[in-house]
C-alpha cells in the first residue's frame, strides 16, 4: 500500500463481527460488509450497486471457504479505503488452516462436472488485491481489497 491510502474507521459492529465464541458465517460477512459500505458513503465518493455486490459476494466467497476448508473463521475484518481516488472495501479472513487456496478445474479426470471450486476464482477476478499470509500461532490470513468504483 502506498502512503496515500488511508483507512476511514466505520462501526464497530462492521469492523469486529466475528465473536470468539462462535465462527463468522457468510451471512455475517455479508451484512459486515453493507454497514461498513453505507455508515462511509457520504465520507467517500458513492459505490455503485454493482461493485458493493462485488464486495459482497468476495466477503462471502472468503467466509465460505474459511470454513469448508480452512477449519472455521478465527477473525474477520472489514474496512472502507481510499486509496487516492479508487476508494475499495478490504476484507481480512483468518482460518485455523495453513493450506493455501487453489482453483480446481471445473472437470474432474473423466470429464465429469465438478460441484464447487469457483470460490478462489472469484475473489480472485472482483479482487485488486490478494495477499495469503501465515498466522504465527497458527492458520492463515487472506487480505483482499474489492474496488468499489
Amino acid at each position: 500500500m502506498s502512503e496515500r491510502d488511508t483507512t476511514r474507521p466505520v462501526d464497530q459492529r462492521a469492523t469486529d463481527t466475528h465473536r470468539r465464541d462462535r465462527p463468522c458465517r457468510p451471512a455475517d460477512a455479508r451484512r459486515a460488509v453493507e454497514h461498513a459500505v453505507t455508515a462511509c458513503r457520504g465520507i467517500q465518493a458513492p459505490c455503485d450497486v454493482g461493485a458493493l455486490s462485488d464486495a459482497v459476494l468476495v466477503a462471502s466467497e472468503l467466509t465460505t471457504n474459511a470454513i469448508l476448508h480452512g477449519g472455521g473463521v478465527t477473525d474477520f475484518r472489514v474496512d472502507v479505503v481510499e486509496p487516492g481516488a479508487h476508494p475499495g472495501v478490504r476484507l481480512s479472513v483468518c482460518d485455523r488452516s495453513r493450506d493455501l487456496p487453489v482453483a480446481v478445474p471445473p472437470t474432474d479426470d473423466r470429464g465429469r462436472r465438478r460441484l464447487g471450486g469457483h470460490g478462489w476464482p472469484i475473489v480472485c477476478r472482483l479482487a485488486r488485491e490478494v495477499r495469503v499470509a501465515d498466522l504465527p500461532s497458527e492458520g492463515k490470513c487472506i487480505t483482499v481489497v474489492v474496488p468499489l468504483s
